[in-house]
């Protein structure tokens, strides 16, 4: 079976102190922890839509620093750990969400004071990646942030969501087949 892209960047050195966890200095296993997995999990919480990423990527490995003394599983139990961990964080994000008043959102576009920027620009660019994923059930938008943003395993999701692993492979499977059909119709729309 093939081990997942991460571990290609980690030196044997780091991965073993995963496996003697129980054995080590907590503060060596955390700092192997959020640099193997501090990207992924900002990418993950972008993908779905949290408001600022960065700060709850530090709220993570704040409650994964006091659970470093009962890791099991090594690697893959950290990894499992942090991303389910992550997934909480999502959940609560949006859970806050639905309790705020509801504001009026400011439109650029009806202020005469400003020009875009070009980070506006560069984001405009990348919108229609967004755009796609907007089409998707919130299921799906999940399933394939947690496998493809996150590369997490398919039993990795199944925890962290809930469900079984043939469900997982289902969401996955129909994710993918909504976003070919939603680019083949973009692109067809697009040569008329």
């Amino acid at each position: 079976m093939e081990e997942p892209p991460v571990l290609d960047t980690l030196a044997q050195e780091e991965i073993d102190i995963f496996d003697d966890a129980a054995g080590t200095d907590p503060a060596a296993v955390f700092g192997v922890a959020y640099r193997s997995f501090a990207g992924p999990v900002l990418g993950y919480l972008k993908a779905r839509g949290v408001d600022d990423p960065e700060a709850v990527t530090q709220d993570v490995f704040l409650a994964f620093f006091p659970q470093i003394s009962g890791l099991t599983g090594g690697l893959q139990g950290a990894k499992s750990l942090i991303f389910s961990i992550a997934h909480a964080r999502m959940v609560d994000h949006y859970r806050r969400l639905e309790r705020r008043p509801q504001l009026t959102p400011y439109d650029p576009l009806e202020d005469s004071r400003s020009t875009p920027s070009a980070e506006h620009c560069a984001v405009e660019l990348n919108g229609a990646a967004a755009a796609l994923l907007d089409g998707l059930s919130d299921e799906h938008q999940e399933v394939l942030a947690l496998r493809v943003v996150a590369d997490l395993s398919i039993e990795q999701v199944a925890g962290i969501m809930g469900k079984s692993e043939g469900a997982i492979k289902q969401l996955q499977r129909r994710a993918l087949q909504n976003l070919k059909a939603q680019t083949l119709k973009r692109n067809q729309a697009n040569h008329e």
